[in-house]
This record gives structure tokens, sequence and C-alpha cells, in this order.
């Protein structure tokens, strides 16, 4: 089964950018994933196809308006009516691990991109939008954000990636932090690999990549070794 992602975008043109080169164009080509990107100017508003109008109630900026967002909405889920609909906004939920993963395993995603001041709230509501953000940090429009979701997601799809193992050894899987990685030359600079991993013991290697990803977490990520000490069962 292919999956499936759909763009809704006042800039069209940015797509497929990233998503067309490496590992994940190559899927793409190979349609192991298809994107569908719709412009929603497409569904604007008179002669000017105007998307966007000042917010109620005053402020700075403009806001896209919910009927030309709704429009655009209904024409993707007409064309794709499996898939889950994500507005992506600072302020929804943290995208995690855990969620592309349970994102990965679905028919795909409808993506739509903000940009000026936000979406009118009637649109969020009247089409049950499932809010998504990528950090506490605010971009120009949601076009990268996709981009990066997008990638998350099809990474993760069987055939992607070289070795189907890679991820489970990533950072997040395990609610850590990646172990440090090395590879030749063995002395550059002054500084050694491990001997720990040109040993060949397996298990001392497996003790050791742990023993980092934990130390790593817990100086780095406090919160996330909250949630793995959280999450070990108990007696």
């Amino acid at each position: 089964m292919t999956w499936h992602a759909a763009v809704l975008t006042l800039f069209p043109e940015m797509f497929p950018g990233p998503l067309g080169i490496s590992l994940v164009g190559k899927a793409l080509q190979t349609n192991l994933w298809s994107l569908d990107v719709r412009d929603i100017r497409e569904h604007g508003i008179g002669k000017h196809r105007t998307v966007d109008d000042t917010p109620a109630g005053g402020g700075p900026g403009m806001v896209m308006r919910a009927d030309v967002a709704c429009a655009a909405i209904d024409a993707a889920r007409e064309r794709h009516p499996d898939l889950q609909t994500i507005y992506l906004t600072p302020r929804g939920a943290p995208l995690t691990q855990k969620s592309v993963r349970e994102l990965s395993h679905g028919a795909g995603v409808i993506l739509l991109c903000g940009r000026f001041e936000g979406l009118d709230q009637r649109a969020i509501e009247a089409r049950s939008l499932e809010e998504i953000s990528l950090g506490d940090f605010v971009l120009a429009g949601g076009e990268i954000a996709a981009m990066a979701l997008i990638e998350a997601c099809v990474r993760l799809i069987p055939g992607v990636l070289g070795d189907e193992t890679s991820p489970a050894a990533e950072s997040f899987s395990a609610r850590l932090l990646e172990y440090p990685q090395y590879t030749r030359p063995q002395s550059f600079e002054g500084r050694e690999i491990p001997p720990v991993l040109n040993s060949g013991n397996h298990g001392e290697i497996a003790r050791w990549r742990r023993e980092q990803a934990e130390n790593l977490t817990k100086s780095r990520r406090p919160d996330l070794w909250a949630l793995h000490e959280k999450s070990k069962p108990t007696c």
C-alpha cells in the first residue's frame, strides 16, 4: 500500500524540494509514497483569488479565511478520503517520534500549511483539524514543517531505508537520545574510537551504547529521561 501525502499551500513551487532527493526522493520515484501538492489560492475569492482578510477585533497581519481553507480541505478530502487532516501551527501538539510512527502506519496525511497570522478558528473546528507543532518556535509558514513531518514518516515506510533495523536504534525510539557514533579513521586529531567498539564483544558494545544513551538523555533531556524512567516495568 502506497503512503500518501497531500499538501495544501500557497507556495506549491516549494515542493518536492528536499523530499525529491536522497532515499526519500528515490522512494517517491518508486511509488513507495506519493505527493499531491495543491495551491490553496485555487479556492480564493474573486478576481484576485483572495485567501486572507484582516483579523476580527483588530491587530496586525492577516488571517486565512475559513471559507477558502475549508474549500481547499474539502477538495483534498474528496481526492483522498482516507487521509488524516493536520494543520501545522506553533500552538499544536508537539510532533514526536511516537506520533510520527503512528502516522507512518496509516494511509497518509493531508497537511494544511498556514501563513499570515494564522487560520480562522472556525475552519479548524468545522473540519475537525488536528493541530501539530514542529517545536516551540515560529516559522513564516507551514511548508518546512510539512516537509519535516513527511520525511519523518516516509523514512519509516518499509523499503525506504537500506537497513530496516536503523530506526530502532535512533534517538527517541525508546525515549532515549542516540548513543555516539564513530567510524574510520581509528585516530582523529588525537581522539581515538572507544576501545570497546573494536572489541568484537557485542554484549559489551550493546551495554556501552545503552550507558551512553542514558547518560546523554539524563544530561541533555531530563524531560525524556523522566518519561523513560516512568515507562520502566515495576516489580
